[in-house]
């Protein structure tokens, strides 16, 4: 008879405390870690890690699989990169609570808001719920290769309690946000992790109108965040623009002490004010210490757009000849694009005049910042291997050179082009960014803007570029795994998991670092309806464990789907309370 289910031997383990690695076992039962160090035992199944390193599962705390966690029961590309618990809810947007008038409303929010089909979310949106505890009951009813915890967002507490005043962003009266408050808090008692809004004019519905979150009074922010605090748990999470830094930092320390909660908000570098993340920084830490619990969630690399022919967007997406030739099939159109008149007369068309009328009228035409994305993309090229550096070296026109991309093997090229964390063309601010005490890796949008940016594949970014092939200003292999895994579960309340220590949940990778290698993103038309969406996978990844039960081998998945919705905060092993 066997001592333990599962025994992982010989490897280099990363316990994600942040202490030194080291070699030895993991031994596992029921689902929770039961030995680290030299295991005597066996195991009913054994694992050799030799060469390999042994780190507990990652937490991704900034995702968006609010729609696909109801039809789906694969959170991929996450579960692809090592990620063992997901968080969707963010930014404000999401599907409960909601009363069955409004489903459209929801649909065309998170379809503008995310970039995520219709189609999809019609097709595969079942409903069935009305309050938030209903939504988790129904996202119960489905098993996953990975555990799946949520937050109650703003946008649909608002249409819940203000119908077509809150997409007319009204400002709401005392009862409205009473109601809000109180669904709130009703949200997080039923095992919402949060509370999240939006403040940015980024986010906008399908029809170009901005976020019903944004522009609501301070007032209704501070009362929600209120209702929040007297659950005695729950997290905040927001992002902004931050117009002025100061007006938003006061918003913001408000809401975290009426709350008592921890708070966080997303940061960027913006190429416009490429300075203000550092006073924004400056910012969260007099904030922590005046004893206020208010963190930065940071991206891991330069946050951009994935361009091509199967993308939502590319340079000539507005341009008026290539339009008349979009209803065809990607290859179809790379087949006309390469004919010679077709080229002169798309490049003969492609002036500064653009429609601001089409969807996706946006810049697509930084050629300084965009580079093509090769087999196995480098995200941290120099300004030498841009479009418009290629274009001058061969005495072509960047649209030239973008065009020939845009074609290649049958219409499958990419652009890569950053929007964010990318302003002097290198990651030195994503490295201050990463690095400071009150930050936290996320923002990688699984299951989000799924026609035109790819970043789920951030936390195989950090042990891939950071720890093992940045030229300079490398992370430690323990300081990165400790911040993906243990400081990402505490932030929202996870204490039980993250760490390889005896009593935590035994989510665990098996990782050949000398492997791994992140794939160019590629379109697959998979979604319901027919929806496409990029996915982008990795090799490295020997073995992925989630409750100690094998989800993902060599990249490829078992068919094991012991993955659970999470309902609110976890307390860690020994203790009855999670003590965010």
């Amino acid at each position: 008879m066997s001592d333990y289910d599962l025994v992982v031997r010989s490897g280099t383990v990363v316990d994600g405390s942040g202490g030194e690695p080291f070699l030895g076992d993991v031994a596992v039962r029921d689902g929770l870690v039961v030995e680290v160090g030299t295991v005597a035992g066996r195991g009913t199944r054994e694992i050799d890690a030799e060469g390999a390193v042994v780190a507990p599962g990652f937490v991704d705390i900034h995702t968006h699989y609010d729609g696909q966690a109801v039809w789906d029961s694969t959170l991929q590309p996450s579960s692809w990169h090592g990620v063992t618990t997901v968080v969707g809810g963010n930014c404000g947007v999401g599907f409960a609570p909601v009363r069955p008038k409004d489903h459209e409303q929801l649909i065309e929010l998170m379809e503008g808001v995310e970039d995520i089909p219709g189609t999809a979310l019609h097709e595969g949106l079942r409903w069935g719920w009305t309050s938030f505890g209903e939504y988790l009951d129904v996202l119960s009813q489905r098993p996953r290769d990975l555990d799946f915890a949520t937050q109650v967002p703003h946008a649909p507490l608002r249409i819940y309690a203000m119908g077509k005043r809150a997409v007319a962003r009204e400002q709401a009266t005392q009862e409205e946000i009473a109601q809000m408050a109180a669904l709130a808090k009703e949200s997080i008692e039923a095992g919402a992790l949060g509370f999240t809004t939006s403040r940015t004019l980024a986010h906008k519905t399908k029809a170009g109108e901005v976020t019903p979150a944004y522009g609501s009074a301070d007032e209704e922010l501070i009362e929600i965040a209120r209702a929040v605090g007297e659950t005695g748990t729950g997290v905040l999470q927001l992002i902004t623009d931050f117009p002025d830094v100061a007006e938003e930092f006061a918003l913001m320390r408000t809401m975290a002490s009426v709350s008592g909660r921890p708070l966080s908000v997303s940061l960027l570098q913006i190429r416009e004010t490429p300075e203000r993340y550092r006073e924004i920084l400056d910012a969260i830490t007099a904030a922590n210490a005046d004893g206020l619990q208010i963190k930065a969630q940071v991206g891991v690399r330069g946050m951009g757009l994935v361009l091509g022919l199967q993308c939502t967007l590319h340079p000539f997406t507005t341009n008026v000849v290539w339009r008349s030739i979009s209803h065809l099939s990607v290859a179809e159109q790379a087949a006309r694009m390469r004919d010679p008149e077709m080229r002169m007369a798309i490049l003969d068309a492609q002036t500064d005049e653009k429609d601001l009328r089409i969807p996706g009228a946006v810049r697509t035409d930084r050629y300084d910042a965009m580079h093509e994305l090769e087999e196995f993309p480098n995200y941290e090229p120099s300004r030498e291997l841009s479009i418009l550096s290629q274009a001058r070296k061969e005495g072509r026109t960047p649209e030239e050179v973008v065009y020939d991309v845009l074609i290649r093997d049958e219409g499958r090229g990419m652009i890569y082009q950053p929007f964010s964390n990318y302003a002097y063309g290198n990651l030195d601010a994503v490295r201050e960014m990463l690095t400071h005490p009150y930050t936290l890796p996320g923002l990688g949008d699984g299951g989000a803007h799924v026609g035109s940016i790819c970043d789920s594949s951030f936390p195989s970014t950090l042990l891939q570029h950071w720890v093992g092939q940045r030229p300079n200003g490398r992370l430690d292999l323990s300081y990165v795994v400790k911040r993906q895994s243990r400081d990402t579960a505490r932030a929202i309340g996870l204490l039980d998991r993250g760490e390889l220590r005896p009593g935590f949940k035994a989510d665990l990778n098996v990782i050949d670092l000398d492997r791994m290698r992140i794939h160019r993103p590629e379109a697959v038309y998979d979604l319901p309806g027919g929806g496409r969406r990029l996915l982008q996978r990795v090799d490295g990844y020997r073995h992925t464990v989630v409750s100690g039960v094998e989800t993902y081998h060599d990249g490829e998945p078992t068919g094991a789907l012991p993955g659970r919705v999470v309902r609110g905060t976890q307390p860690a092993p020994g203790r009855s309370d999670a003590g965010v």
